[in-house]
């Protein structure tokens, strides 16, 4: 009889990019969470040649950190970083490894931390709050539902 029950879903039991689609689309929709003047020209990282061309890459990078962060409690921007990097590609020369650009990173933490998304930990990284994890299973909940039917 136990396997009967409906089990709850949570963020980990659905595919990464339905869910990081489905909460970015949640994000641009919600009004606390405003796209900054300087993302049109921004480049994510040192490595990147040009800004990423998608008009809804800020909120896909949002949720994508807010995934992470629900995976693993504690992250911190410089964890993000190393996350978010890549490979340098200098010409002729070899290629090197570069970390992400924090200033995104934590703008990004910023607006989920107004949100009440996310909290600081007092040993240093972030953690999901009560709410933002409720917030995150209800979204992930939704998607299930669309990729079972």
């Amino acid at each position: 009889m136990a396997e009967d029950e409906p089990r709850a879903i949570c963020v980990r039991d659905i595919p990464a990019p339905d869910f990081i689609k489905a909460y970015a689309e949640h994000l641009k929709n919600s009004d606390k969470f405003e796209l900054p003047v300087w993302a049109d020209i921004v480049k994510t990282g040192v490595f990147k040649e040009l800004s990423p061309n998608g008009d809804d890459w800020y909120y896909v990078r949002a949720a994508s950190i807010a995934r992470k962060i629900y995976l693993r409690p504690g992250t911190g921007v410089g964890a993000l970083q190393k996350w978010y990097g890549g490979n340098y590609r200098r010409g002729t020369r070899s290629e090197h490894f570069r970390k992400a650009s924090s200033g995104i990173i934590r703008s990004v933490l910023i607006q989920l931390e107004e949100m009440k998304v996310v909290e600081k930990l007092g040993t240093g990284g972030r953690r999901m709050t009560r709410v933002g994890q409720q917030d995150l299973d209800r979204i992930a909940g939704t998607v299930s539902l669309e990729v079972a039917e």
